[in-house]
């Protein structure tokens, strides 16, 4: 449908079995994309295989892939997950930021916030974004074909709610990284776009579950009020899943989305309107 034969993506925190990563990177392959898989770790959770277990479910679809292991935070890393992924197929023609810290201790009031949770969220999400983006764009602009970047920000990038101050901070510098990138990067055809889920039924829910449940409430519970709740609330009658963001991201990929570049469009089922 969006005619990305050809094209090679690179997808940061792809590894969870139902995060938005591997559902956007195995998307990407369906509309004909080869794709290198990143995630901080190989491993998966449980019976799960991890970034390993990507990349052969994007291989069954009959597309070229590779996993390769890095932190989106170390400057480093970075430039050799860029370096890897150019070896291989010898161009990067998107790039999907997507990488994220996990929930814990920065759930919490201001007052009582630690600086090493604070740095923990800006480095990977913020920072994070700003390395790789600046890693793929220099080859995207010593190519000069142009190119598009997809950054994974949020409707908490929009708003700001008590309790998430490092993740407001880090999605909030998101929009406006993407609205910075994007008018510099726009003179030589690499569009630069944000997406801002709301709440995703990703693994990522019973970290946040565990993080903000109130005391005698065990997570599981927490995690599936907050799921109900959001099945309530949103308007189109459900929470949202990678599936979505998916969608989004392989049409701002595609030459569909050609003449859209600055943007932060929200994922939300109509429970955030701005």
């Amino acid at each position: 449908m969006y005619k990305l034969d050809g094209k090679v993506a690179l997808v940061t925190g792809a590894g969870g079995e139902r995060g938005i990563g591997r559902a956007i990177a195995v998307r990407l392959a369906q509309e004909g994309a080869n794709v290198v898989v990143n995630d901080i770790s190989d491993e998966g959770r449980g019976a799960w295989g991890g970034m390993p277990a990507v990349v052969e479910e994007i291989k069954a679809l009959g597309r070229e892939s590779i996993g390769v292991k890095g932190s989106v935070a170390d400057s480093d890393e970075v430039d050799a997950i860029t370096d890897a992924a150019l070896a291989k197929f010898g161009r990067i023609d998107i790039l999907v930021n997507n990488a994220g810290a996990l929930a814990g201790a920065d759930r919490v009031p201001v007052v009582d916030l630690p600086e090493s949770e604070f740095d923990r969220i800006i480095s990977v999400n913020l920072k994070g974004t700003f390395l790789m983006s600046r890693s793929v764009a220099r080859h995207m602009l010593s190519r000069e074909l142009g190119g598009k970047i997809i950054n994974l920000s949020s409707v908490s990038g929009k708003i700001g709610s008590a309790r998430f101050a490092a993740y407001c901070s880090s999605k909030f510098g998101v929009i406006g990284f993407t609205q910075v990138l994007a008018q510099e990067l726009a003179p030589h055809k690499v569009n630069v776009n944000a997406i801002c889920p709301s709440l995703v039924e990703t693994e990522r829910v019973f970290g946040m579950a565990s993080a903000l449940k109130p005391d005698g409430v065990s997570t599981e519970e927490f995690r599936d009020e907050m799921v109900e709740r959001s099945n309530t609330n949103v308007p189109l009658g459900r929470i949202a899943q990678a599936e979505d963001a998916a969608r989004t991201a392989a049409w701002l990929a595609s030459d569909e989305s050609d003449y859209i570049t600055g943007e932060s469009i929200i994922l939300s089922g109509g429970s955030s309107m701005f």
